[in-house]
């Protein structure tokens, strides 16, 4: 597969929210803004990213009896980096992410992609898999955001440009099974063409 196939597998054919239905957890429940959905798909890709790349390196070494646990600590120690730069830098995003910066250590999107790809295939191939898996998994998220916030509140990235309230059950859980319902059904089919 070429380079550039490696990066926009990951926004079409191997869509980690749309196609393979991977990460629902934080999908549904960080994407009540464009904004949430944007920093929470930023966060995944950093840990994506760099957790492929180290698997991709000690994948070799690792016996096969306890390459999971290995590599759950790999991806722990990056969640960990993560978290301490989000508290040192950006307080206001790690507060409004909260609980859901630790559940990236066991989001199957990023132990899926280190068992499927990253421990078999060259750091760069691996890196690049992560960026394309990270950036399908952000603009995911952003658009889930996005069409919940307008329908929510009115707004998109913070910005209200509808008057009044909007439809409060697309800011609750039901809205985002709605939402992402039928996102997957639209994506899914433009995808086919």
């Amino acid at each position: 597969m070429s380079k550039l196939g490696l990066i926009t597998k990951g926004l079409i054919k191997e869509n980690p929210t749309f196609v393979l239905v991977l990460g629902m957890c934080p999908t549904l429940a960080t994407t009540t803004s464009a904004m949430n959905g944007l920093e929470m798909g930023l966060a995944t890709m950093f840990v994506l990213i760099l957790s492929n790349i180290v698997i991709s390196l000690i994948a070799p070494v690792v016996p096969d009896k306890v390459h999971i646990p290995v590599y759950i600590v790999v991806i722990a120690t990056f969640v960990t980096v993560l978290q301490l730069l989000m508290q040192a830098y950006v307080p206001q995003v790690y507060e409004t992410l909260g609980l859901f910066i630790p559940l990236i250590v066991v989001n199957c999107i990023v132990l899926g992609r280190a068992e499927a790809f990253a421990c078999k295939n060259s750091v760069g191939d691996s890196a690049l898999d992560g960026i394309g898996i990270g950036i399908g998994f952000t603009l995911s998220l952003t658009v889930i955001g996005i069409v919940r916030e307008i329908l929510g509140s009115g707004s998109i990235f913070g910005w209200k440009f509808i008057a009044g309230d909007g439809i409060l059950a697309f800011v609750m859980a039901p809205g985002a099974f709605l939402v992402l319902g039928y996102l997957m059904v639209l994506f899914n089919k433009l995808a086919k063409r």
